[in-house]
C-alpha cells in the first residue's frame, strides 16, 4: 500500500526528486561514485552548489545585494546566529512570540542583546498571529516566524516594519512568492519544502553585517561563508544536492506562483471539510490558517485513538498531532498532491457516517 506522508518533517519529498537523489547515491553526476563520497571541491558538486545558489536567486528573483547560504546546524542555529551577528550587548531587538520555535529564538537571542517581545498569542495557545503591535524605531531589527509547525498559523500579510526584518521560514519557504527586498535576513531549514535535513538557507543582506563589536568565531560569522561562498568547510553535500533538485522540481512545475495556487487548493479542500464535518474543529483562527500545518481535534477526544487506527490502515502516515495541541496535524507541504488531501478528506466523511 502506498502512503501518504503527513509528517511535519522531514517531510514529503518530490517522487522524482527521491529517484535522482537515490541514483546519485551510486553514480554522481556520471563521476562513476557517490554523492556520499564525492569532494565538495570536485568540478560536479561545485556546479552543484552554483545551480542551488542560481535557483534561490531565480526562485525569489533576488536582488544582487543579497547571499545565498548554505550553512549547517538547522534553524535552531540561527536562533542565536543571527543575534550574535547583528546585535551589540546594549542593542534592542523586537520578536514576535508566535509558537514554540518563536519562543526558541527569543530565548537564545537574550544572550546577544535586549530582546523586547512586542506581541505574543500564547495566552491562547498561540491559536492566531498578534496584530496591531507597535514597533519601535530603536530596534536593530524585528525577527517572525513566518508559519508555525506546532501550532498551524501562518502570516498571510507582514508587518510594515520601519527596521531591519529578520525572519525563520523554515516551515514555509518556497511555499508561496515573497518579496524579499523587504526582508534583510531570512533563514530556513531545509526538511519542510526544500530537501532532506542537514543543511539550512539563509538569504542576508550584505550591507547589514560587519557592524558588532564582539569576537564573532569564525564559523558562526556570516561574511565566513559568504567569502567561500558555502564552502569554507565541508558543506552537507548530499542535503545541497537533494535541495538543488527540488528547487529545479518548483522552478520546473510553475515557481512559486504555481505553488501558492496549488497549496492554496489543498489547505481549502481540508479546512472546508473540518468546518463542514460534525466531529472535527480546527485549532487555528480562521485568518489565520497555515497552509503548511493543517491542526485539527475531534470534539469526543475519546476518538482520536480510532481515527489515528483508521489513519494507519488507509496508508496515512505522519497525522499525529504534536502533544501542545493534541489531536491531529497534516502537514500538506509542496511535494503533497491533492489527491492525498483527498484520502484524507474522504476517510473524515467516512468517520462522521459512522460517528456523528
Amino acid at each position: 500500500m502506498k502512503k501518504v506522508n503527513f509528517s511535519a518533517g522531514p517531510a514529503i519529498l518530490p517522487q522524482e526528486v527521491i529517484k535522482q537523489a537515490a541514483e546519485a547515491i551510486i553514480d554522481y553526476a556520471g563521476t562513476g561514485l557517490s554523492i556520499l563520497e564525492v569532494s565538495h571541491r570536485s568540478k560536479e558538486f561545485v556546479a552543484t552548489m552554483e545551480k542551488a545558489t542560481a535557483l534561490v536567486r531565480d526562485l525569489f528573483q533576488l536582488p544582487d545585494n543579497y547571499a545565498v547560504l548554505f550553512l549547517s546546524g538547522g534553524a535552531s542555529t540561527q536562533f542565536f546566529m543571527a543575534p550574535m551577528n547583528l546585535l551589540n550587548e546594549d542593542d534592542k531587538a523586537g520578536y514576535i512570540s508566535t509558537g514554540s520555535w518563536a519562543k526558541n529564538a527569543i530565548k537564545e537571542a537574550k544572550a546577544f542583546g535586549k530582546i523586547n517581545v512586542l506581541a505574543s498569542s500564547e495566552e491562547d495557545n498561540f491559536k492566531y498571529i498578534p496584530k496591531n503591535y507597535e514597533i519601535p524605531q530603536n530596534l536593530k531589527y524585528l525577527h517572525l516566524t513566518s508559519n508555525n509547525t506546532i501550532f498551524g498559523t501562518q502570516y498571510h500579510q507582514w508587518p510594515e516594519s520601519p527596521v531591519p526584518f529578520v525572519c525563520d521560514m523554515s516551515s514555509d519557504i518556497f511555499s508561496r512568492p515573497v518579496n524579499v527586498s523587504r526582508f534583510d535576513l531570512i533563514y530556513a531549514g531545509a526538511q519542510k519544502n526544500m530537501g532532506p535535513a542537514g543543511v539550512t538557507l539563509v538569504i542576508v543582506k550584505k550591507d547589514i553585517l560587519g557592524k558588532v563589536s564582539r569576537y564573532i568565531p569564525t564559523m558562526l560569522k556570516y561574511e565566513t561563508h559568504i567569502n567561500g561562498e558555502s564552502m569554507y568547510n565541508t558543506p552537507p553535500v548530499y542535503a545541497i544536492y537533494v535541495s538543488m533538485l527540488t528547487m529545479q522540481w518548483i522552478k520546473d512545475n510553475g515557481g512559486l506562483e504555481a505553488m501558492a495556487q496549488r497549496n492554496e487548493a489543498k489547505a481549502r479542500l481540508i479546512y472546508d471539510e473540518i468546518d463542514r464535518n460534525q466531529l472535527f474543529y480546527g485549532h487555528a483562527v480562521p485568518e489565520d490558517r497555515s497552509q503548511m500545518n493543517v491542526c485539527f481535534r475531534l470534539h469526543d477526544e475519546s476518538l482520536e485513538a480510532e481515527f489515528l487506527k483508521r489513519c494507519a490502515e488507509k496508508g496515512l502516515d505522519g497525522l499525529k498531532g504534536h502533544r501542545s495541541v493534541g489531536g491531529f496535524r497534516a502537514s500538506i507541504y509542496n511535494a503533497m498532491d491533492l489527491e492525498g488531501i483527498q484520502k484524507l478528506v474522504d476517510l473524515m466523511q467516512d468517520f462522521e457516517k459512522e460517528k456523528a
